[in-house]
């Protein structure tokens, strides 16, 4: 079998614009994100750390690194899922996240679950 199918997992991750927490004239946008991480590989594995990049829409950018996420550090086994919600706070109204989580299979093997780029975005905002 190849590593490829041993050690994966899927990420998805809906964005929502939080208005009430948000502060648009002092350049206050608010986002949650909820992320869905599923285990398409065939060994169970733990989320051990995360590593954000978040690119504001004026080219300024924060890396984000930690131990697990919301304050654990879930094991996946294969074709199960973990669930959260968080969120992040950006100057302007537009902008992006992408990232990785760094995974610990049963086996002791190391390797990313890759978090593709996603718009944080005001609504309206986009055409």
């Amino acid at each position: 079998m190849s590593s490829a199918k041993r050690y994966a997992c899927t990420v998805k991750v809906e964005v929502t614009f939080i208005p009430e927490q948000s502060d648009v004239e002092h350049n206050r946008y608010v986002f949650a994100y909820h992320v869905t991480i599923v285990n398409t590989g065939s060994m169970s594995a733990q989320l051990v750390s995360r590593h954000w990049l978040i690119t504001e829409a004026d080219g300024q950018r924060q890396e984000v690194k930690g131990l697990g996420v919301v304050g654990a550090q879930p094991f996946i086994k294969p074709n199960e899922s973990y669930e959260y919600t968080s969120g992040t706070v950006i100057n302007t109204p537009m902008g992006k996240m992408q990232g990785s989580y760094q995974m610990v299979a049963e086996d002791g093997t190391h390797f990313d679950a890759e978090i593709a780029p996603f718009a944080l975005s005001m609504p309206r905002v986009l055409h």
